[in-house]
């Protein structure tokens, strides 16, 4: 399953994502607000792996150290060929970039799947607040509609946590 790390957004950011993610679910789309877990917040990831050791555990506190840290939400984005996700960019810096890849680092390769890192890896990374999954091209039309209004904006990453997909649990890191 998935061990993430992530960064949390600023209570105005996330309210703002929250509220995108509540209009695409009101137009009948599919959207994060669907998902009722109670760890479903708005984050940025920035590293997946397979599994996480103890070692690279440790590591994170001292990689994730910097935070808060400003960021900015960008534009509307989509990934994907046939089903789509929806996407708002993160606007990186050279801090942003550098706290990237000092939790890489901290976590070395998976050693689950070393070519999996893709899109997540320093230099390759695409930082981005996810607001829906498994979208047609259709919906995608619709979702840019509908969150036309949707504007860059300022925003504060202010907390890292984990995220265990096998046991369904986030902690700080």
């Amino acid at each position: 399953m998935v061990q993430s790390v992530e960064l949390l957004l600023d209570a105005a950011t996330d309210a703002v994502v929250r509220g995108q993610w509540a209009l695409l679910a009101a137009f009948g789309l599919p959207s994060q607000a669907r998902h009722a877990g109670s760890f479903n917040a708005p984050h940025v990831t920035v590293a997946v792996r397979g599994s996480i050791d103890l070692a690279g555990e440790s590591a994170l506190s001292a990689a994730a150290d910097g935070l808060p840290l400003p960021i900015r939400l960008g534009a509307l984005c989509c990934f994907g060929r046939r089903r789509f996700v929806l996407v708002r960019l993160v606007v990186g810096d050279v801090r942003l970039l550098e706290l990237h890849a000092r939790v890489a680092a901290a976590l070395g390769p998976d050693p689950d799947d070393p070519e999996a890192i893709g899109n997540l890896s320093p230099g390759r990374w695409t930082p981005h607040v996810t607001l829906a999954h498994r979208l047609s091209a259709e919906q995608v039309a619709t979702a840019l509609t509908v969150l036309d209004g949707s504007i860059e904006c300022a925003s504060t990453a202010v907390s890292c946590r984990r995220w265990d997909g096998d046991a369904k649990q986030a902690w700080p890191v």
